[in-house]
């Protein structure tokens, strides 16, 4: 039995994936200016669908509208994500404290899940395991969030997790910190089967602190970079 062929992926979609991937990687650098017709040209697809993914990235903070018409690739700030992740830092060792308490079996069948295909995806081999890490990373720390049976919790994390800025710094890691971070996982679902807020907050705190050590790096050697450059 031969394998289902895969959709083909619409236009919208293909220019979306296209200029997201360029803009994690840098090709597109912050603050680029980006033109509807220069893109078209460059991915060799019609403006419709290039406007279309241009919106949506807009919505997920990869690109900012400025005055007119002017789009550019978003600033990535340090003292930005610095931020992010001490008040992720606050809300989920609050949120994991209480999913300690509370998970339910379902919540911990679910993280299981997760786990299991984020182990399965590390390292990523290519482009599509990576958007599947990425997804799941995302799916792991609502989860938590959703154990700790707080619609106040949600509601914070909601802005707290931000598209833009969990997919642009997982993309800083490197295979290693991506592995310390599926361990820092692993544990934390052990401390959550073992009803153990004090161990859980511990462990979701180093994680987040690792995250945020590493990201600075990742911004301070890219500035060093641009300075000498």
């Amino acid at each position: 039995m031969t394998a289902a062929a895969q959709p083909k992926m619409n236009a919208t979609e293909q220019a979306y994936q296209i200029i997201r991937r360029d803009i994690l990687t840098g090709k597109l650098e912050e603050g680029e200016r980006l033109t509807e017709t220069r893109l078209s040209e460059d991915l060799g697809l019609s403006r419709t669908p290039i406007r279309e993914a241009i919106g949506r990235l807009i919505l997920e903070g990869f690109i900012d509208r400025q005055s007119g018409y002017t789009t550019r690739v978003a600033y990535f700030p340090e003292d930005e994500a610095e931020q992010v992740y001490e008040i992720r830092r606050l809300v989920e060792c609050y949120s994991v404290q209480r999913a300690a308490r509370l998970a339910t079996e379902e919540d911990l069948a679910e993280l299981r899940r997760i786990h299991a295909v984020m182990q399965a995806n590390t390292p990523p081999r290519d482009d599509s395991a990576y958007q599947v890490l990425v997804t799941a990373n995302e799916e792991f720390h609502r989860t938590i969030v959703n154990a700790a049976r707080s619609p106040r919790l949600t509601a914070l994390m909601t802005t707290v997790l931000d598209v833009s800025m969990v997919v642009r710094t997982y993309s800083m890691f490197s295979e290693h910190d991506l592995r310390r971070s599926l361990h820092h996982h692993a544990e934390i679902i052990d401390a959550i089967e073992a009803r153990s807020p004090e161990w859980a907050s511990s462990v979701m705190s180093a994680h987040l602190l690792a995250g945020a050590s590493r990201v600075a790096t990742h911004i301070q050697s890219s500035q060093q970079a641009k300075d000498g450059a």
